[in-house]
C-alpha cells in the first residue's frame, strides 16, 4: 500500500507530531518553573493528541473515501 501526502497535509502531521514531543520533554524536564513548565507542557500535548487525530482523520478517512469511489466504478 502506497499514501501520497501533499506538502500541506505532511506538514501539518509533522507540525502534530512536533507539539506532542515538545509538550512530553515539557513535562519530563525541569529547567523551567513547574507551574509554567506543566501548564505549557499540558496545552501543547493536549494540542499535539487532538490535531494527531484530526491528521489521521484526514488521513485514513480520504483513502478509504477513494476505495470506496474506486470499487463503486
Amino acid at each position: 500500500m502506497n499514501l501520497v501526502l501533499n506538502p500541506p497535509l505532511l506538514g501539518f502531521i509533522v507540525g502534530t507530531r512536533a507539539a506532542l514531543a515538545f509538550g512530553l520533554g515539557l513535562l519530563l524536564a525541569d529547567r523551567m518553573p513547574e507551574s509554567r513548565r506543566r501548564t505549557i507542557g499540558l496545552t501543547l500535548l493536549g494540542i499535539g493528541a487532538a490535531t494527531t487525530i484530526a491528521a489521521a482523520i484526514a488521513v485514513f478517512g480520504r483513502r478509504d473515501r477513494s476505495e470506496w469511489r474506486s470499487a463503486d466504478l
